[in-house]
């Protein structure tokens, strides 16, 4: 380990060590105080949303200045106007048989990354100091500036109205070992982790109440009824909004049949690009790396920008690439999660294989998260939804805005539980909800003893039971003797005067030697076979089944696979 790994590890637990003491005071703070403070720190980061999207634009290099700036806005208003009236201190909620009392957890270890840096930190500052708890952030360290900045003006408001400057810490020296200690320590209450799948698997390995994230991969359905043209505009205003770096924008869109014609005629004259089968097939070279996982050089780059990094020519003002895909998984680059203006094409007949092929997308990556339905049928749209194995469906909107809440009545927020089909504690958008203990305070409605008539005693003693008669030694005689002599009588006679038949002794086993042979002496070895393409379902499978998964220098492994692979050791290279 590094001096640099050791300085991060020392920060880390210094930071949660300030943060834990300063939590005393801000436990104690009143409902007003602690809205009062939220609503300035709402405020500052509103007005600093402009320069801290660009700041994020500008230290990441992904996504658009412009979308990073709404994000920013929405992060501080939405998500605050949402949780205002909120109550997180003292009784929240009172019935004549229950009270409920809120109590906050502590320290909140909060994990930022770089696709989202300054609104997925606006936003969990804001949860957790709503929540009475305090918190401690570890940026990404492609984004540690933009991140520690708006630490920093959040910190700065909260102080002049009284929250104690520890309250709020963003660590400098981030790395994955000072990560793994902030999320570790023993005074870290609870981890809000937002990062790539090895990160959440190692905030719920980490001991702690952790809420993490999944893979998104989702998919879209334009189904017959829908309205194409509107269909068409938000699955273009998701997949393209921040050059997809939410992970619940459109990765993949799945056409009914009847209306095929239309949606690609849509979809040329709003932006999108199909392209060739030897375009598709260019562009998918640049998806991957040579490791055959996720090319983080296109991840929140614009379609231009991915067409020239493969060597092809596009029209100019197209904002999204698309390719038509003939299948999902191993052989079918363009399935993949690829957080980018770029869609793969299904096209199916009718609304069971349009859920089928949606299915099929998310088990190949995106299980839990989010998917996507256009139709003017709401039972149809319900059925798709009971068929789903996401936590998120939305309806006519675009899928990166419905989920967060944005365009849709779900809780705002910019983490979302993927459930226990992503492997994670909840299916909810996480909230300040998520970061209180409720204690409650219960009086006795059905009484025990205050209203019986009767002894307690008595009620619950056992039921007598009848007392059993115990038979005479000479009636058992009797009774057996009598049955004897009815069955001699029975017996034919010369059954009866018979020699009793002699018993052969047993022989004694016989050995059996098999004849050892040059065939049969040595056994040759069965060469194993290696596979080509592993997905997070093929790893889920060989987990079940106590398997290995054969793999080589050319295995594509998807970077869920991967992760969850090396982790649980199954993957065995040839």
């Amino acid at each position: 380990m590094g001096d640099k790994d050791l300085i991060a590890q020392q920060q880390a637990r210094d930071a949660v060590e300030a943060a834990s003491f300063a939590f005393q005071s801000v436990a104690k703070l009143s409902q007003t105080k602690i809205d009062e403070i939220c609503e300035a720190m709402s405020q500052v980061a509103l007005a600093e949303a402009e320069r801290l999207g660009k700041m994020a634009n500008e230290e990441t290099g992904f996504g658009k200045a412009d979308d990073k700036r709404e994000k920013n806005r929405f992060a501080a208003q939405d998500v605050w106007n949402y949780f205002r009236n909120l109550k997180t201190v003292g009784v929240v909620r009172e019935t004549e048989s229950i009270v409920e009392i809120a109590s906050p957890r502590g320290v909140v270890a909060a994990i930022i990354p770089s696709t989202n840096p300054t609104s997925t930190a606006i936003y969990k500052i804001i949860i957790a100091i709503k929540s009475r708890n305090t918190i401690v952030l570890s940026p990404h360290p492609s984004a540690a500036k933009c991140i520690a900045e708006t630490t920093r003006i959040m910190r700065d408001a909260a102080i002049k109205l009284g929250l104690p400057g520890d309250a709020i810490i963003c660590l400098t020296d981030s790395t994955i070992e000072g990560t793994e200690a902030l999320m570790k320590h023993k005074k870290t209450a609870v981890i809000l982790a937002t990062g790539g799948t090895g990160l959440v698997r190692a905030a719920y390995s980490s001991g702690k109440p952790a809420f993490g994230v999944g893979p998104g991969n989702v998919p879209s359905f334009i189904e017959r009824t829908a309205n194409v043209p509107k269909a068409v505009r938000d699955i273009l205003t998701g997949t393209c909004f921040d050059n997809g770096t939410i992970c619940a924008s459109e990765q993949s869109v799945v056409c009914d049949a009847p209306v095929e014609a239309e949606v690609r005629e849509q979809f040329t004259a709003q932006g999108g690009h199909f392209l060739s089968p030897s375009e598709a097939d260019a562009v998918a070279k640049v998806l991957l790396t040579p490791q055959r996982t996720l090319n983080a050089g296109i991840v929140g780059k614009s379609a231009a920008f991915i067409a020239d990094l493969a060597g092809i020519s596009i029209p100019d003002g197209t904002r999204c690439l698309i390719a038509d895909c003939a299948g999902v998984g191993r052989d079918f680059p363009w399935s993949v999660e690829k957080l980018s203006p770029t869609l793969a094409f299904f096209v199916v007949n009718g609304v069971e294989q349009g859920a089928n092929r949606c299915q099929e997308i998310l088990q190949f990556g995106g299980m839990g998260h989010t998917s996507g339905m256009h139709t003017q049928d709401r039972a149809a749209a319900i059925r798709y939804g009971e068929q789903m194995p996401t936590a998120r469906v939305i309806i006519n909107s675009p899928t990166t805005h419905g989920a967060i809440g944005f365009s849709t009545d779900l809780t705002p927020s910019m983490t979302l539980g993927c459930g226990s089909w992503g492997g994670n504690v909840t299916s909810d958008n996480i909230s300040p909800v998520h970061l209180m203990d409720i204690k409650r305070v219960a009086f006795e409605t059905k009484p025990v003893n205050g209203l019986l008539t009767t002894d307690v005693r008595q009620v619950v003693s056992p039921t007598p039971q009848p007392k059993r008669t115990v038979p005479k030694r000479e009636d058992i005689a009797a009774i057996v003797d009598s049955f004897l002599s009815k069955k001699l009588a029975a017996m034919p006679v010369e059954d009866a005067k018979a020699e009793p038949k002699k018993v052969e002794p047993r022989s004694e086993p016989k050995t059996v030697v098999h004849e050892i042979t040059p065939e049969n002496a040595v056994q040759k070895p069965v060469p194993i076979a290696t596979v080509d393409f592993v997905s997070e379902d093929d790893v889920r499978r060989a987990i079940d089944k106590g398997e290995k998964i054969y793999i080589s220098k050319k295995t594509i492994l998807t970077p869920s696979a991967r992760d969850l692979g090396e982790e649980r050791e199954v993957f065995a290279r040839i």
